[in-house]
């Protein structure tokens, strides 16, 4: 696949940036160096290789779901959050209506 000055233009005005037309001229081979290099990607035998989410291997960290005992961070203290509220509505904040 090869890009010219039309096809970057296009691509500028789909992306609402403005190119000046010097630049357009510059952007041809670079979009086309990185295609060609695509392309060579697709060349690559993968065969028996499996996919991966992640160059590194993470694991998560796993914690006991616990109810904390801790008074200033535990919860049950809906009251005393929703005394601030301006508007509550079935123990929650009441927030006015933006869809109609």
């Amino acid at each position: 696949m090869s890009v010219d000055t039309a096809t970057v233009a296009k691509i500028a005005a789909l992306a609402r940036i403005k190119v000046g037309e010097a630049e357009l001229e510059a952007m041809v081979p670079e979009l086309n160096g990185i295609l060609a290099w695509v392309e060579q990607l697709g060349e690559v035998d993968v065969t028996g290789v499996e996919p991966m989410t992640a160059v590194i291997e993470n694991h998560l960290r796993l914690r006991d779901d616990v109810i904390d005992a801790d008074p200033l961070t535990a919860g049950g203290k809906r009251d005393a959050v929703l005394a601030n509220a301006p508007a509550r509505q079935d123990g929650f904040f009441g927030v006015p209506k933006v869809i109609e």
